[in-house]
């Protein structure tokens, strides 16, 4: 059967998207029956928002890792925490897939790793797509959700969401399995 979907390009990248991406990535969920939502977000500024858009879908909430900027820390607030948990989402901290143990070699050596190529080839769509790609992989990983099941994949270019994608997540080590099946909505780069 062959469809007609929208896709929405943004003038610009950033957080100023952030309610569009939301609204537009429940449409679709909606329309095409999908229950599992990943989104990015590391202060919980795009999480809290998406729990709140949300509730009653399994929502997993990807913030990033301990010491990305600072030993033993992270971005996110308790105060963000709690709303997610307290919407139902699932927020879980993670090593990324695309950068870990090949951004200490890259960082101690200067040797560029398989994970940058990757990451970088998948820029080419846009940031966003990029991380779309990388938390639903994550997600996988952590058991969150499914690899047999759709999910609508939320990321950004750097604070609040403006990229939502349609994919078959994989386990990070089966990336090469991943199907993106649609792009809800991106910038235009």
């Amino acid at each position: 059967m062959n469809q007609i979907c929208e896709t929405v390009y943004f003038e610009k990248p950033g957080k100023e998207n952030t309610e569009e991406t939301l609204r537009l990535a429940k449409k679709r969920a909606d329309e095409l029956g999908i229950k599992n939502i990943v989104i990015a977000s590391y202060t919980g500024y795009a999480g809290v928002l998406a729990s709140e858009t949300f509730k009653g879908y399994n929502l997993v909430v990807s913030a990033g890792m301990m010491g990305f900027t600072e030993p033993d820390k992270h971005r996110m607030t308790p105060e963000n925490h709690e709303k997610m948990e307290k919407n139902g989402a699932k927020v879980f901290y993670h090593l990324h897939a695309f950068g870990g143990l090949g951004r200490a070699v890259k960082q101690k050596f200067g040797a560029i790793q398989v994970d940058e190529i990757i990451a970088h080839t998948l820029r080419t769509l846009g940031q966003g797509v990029k991380v779309g790609c990388e938390i639903a992989c994550m997600a996988c990983d952590a058991g969150l959700i499914r690899t047999d099941e759709e999910c609508v994949s939320i990321g950004g270019s750097g604070g609040g969401a403006d990229t939502a994608i349609v994919l078959k997540p994989s386990n990070t080590h089966r990336f090469f399995d991943t199907r993106i099946r649609e792009i809800i909505c991106k910038p235009r780069p």
